[in-house]
């Protein structure tokens, strides 16, 4: 069972909230700052954690976007968020202001592991969680174990290669997964001011952006089944979990050879899952 406090600094949003007995109960949030700097981003984290009571020493989990190496070094990935988060000392900075009961790690990775344990992937060995959002992101769960690498980017699978497109991605890639499927490429092709309005469109040109992102995921599952043997992926996140998204990604897997499909469910933690991973215990393979 876990309790403390976490903390969900995510490209757009930073949430803060106590856990009691597994589950979320007072929570705050506040927009993120992409141009804030480290003591900046620590100065807001410390904002919402006061007014939700918190007291330095008492367990604190910490979830961020972008890249947390074994040292605890944080580094954005995406050129488009986090503009001065270039391999900050994180950890070492958190200790220091909160005290020794930290747990840090990749928000995406902290979400995976809670839909493992607490949600959509419960009584799977091999389970991955995907969310489709404003960029693509997730992370890999074998027999109950947290796949990681010491430099922190194994589960960045929205930078994986797509045969859809060869777009420049916020990575420095060109033509991954993330610059077809996420809400800001949704939102380009189909020429609306962000995937939510692609999504109450009903112009030929938003459908079709929403197909092809549908079709990236699909194509993304089947590579991950490939790769990893998964018996089930959850998928979350704002375009994830859109009306009619998941039953367009399901259609497009099912065209795949039936070796290479895979379950697929929608993740059951919500906006939680992130916050709710960050306290869990780590058992990461390196």
């Amino acid at each position: 069972m876990i309790e403390g406090f976490v903390v969900d600094l995510g490209g757009t949003k930073t949430a803060a909230a106590r856990v009691v007995a597994d589950r979320i109960g007072d929570r705050l949030q506040a927009p993120t700052d992409g141009q804030a700097g480290l003591e900046a981003q620590l100065d807001a984290m410390a904002a919402l954690l006061d007014r939700l009571g918190y007291r330095a020493g008492q367990p604190l989990g910490v979830a961020v976007a972008g890249r947390v190496d074994a040292a605890g070094r944080w580094h954005a990935v995406n050129a488009g968020t986090l503009e001065r988060i270039a391999g900050e000392p994180l950890l070492d900075r958190l200790r220091a202001r909160f005290g020794p009961e930290i747990a840090l790690r990749n928000d995406a990775a902290a979400a995976a592991l809670a839909e493992a344990r607490l949600g959509a992937g419960r009584g799977a060995e091999r389970f991955a969680y995907l969310t489709v959002s404003t960029g693509v992101g997730g992370g890999v769960v074998l027999d109950g174990r947290l796949l990681a690498s010491r430099d922190g980017l194994a589960g960045h699978i929205g930078f994986v290669s797509s045969s859809l497109g060869d777009d420049p991605c916020g990575s420095g890639r060109h033509g991954t997964v993330e610059s077809v499927a996420a809400g800001r490429a949704i939102a380009r092709v189909a020429g609306t001011p962000d995937a939510r309005a692609a999504f109450a469109a009903t112009t030929p040109r938003a459908a079709a952006a929403i197909d092809r992102s549908a079709r990236a995921i699909a194509r993304l599952c089947a590579d991950l089944r490939t790769i990893f043997g998964l018996d089930r992926i959850a998928i979350g996140g704002s375009v994830g979990l859109a009306e009619g998204y998941l039953p367009r990604v399901t259609n497009y897997l099912a065209e795949e050879p039936a070796l290479f499909r895979v379950e697929l469910v929608p993740a059951a933690l919500g906006q939680d899952s992130a916050l709710l991973g960050a306290l869990l215990p780590d058992g990461v393979e390196r």
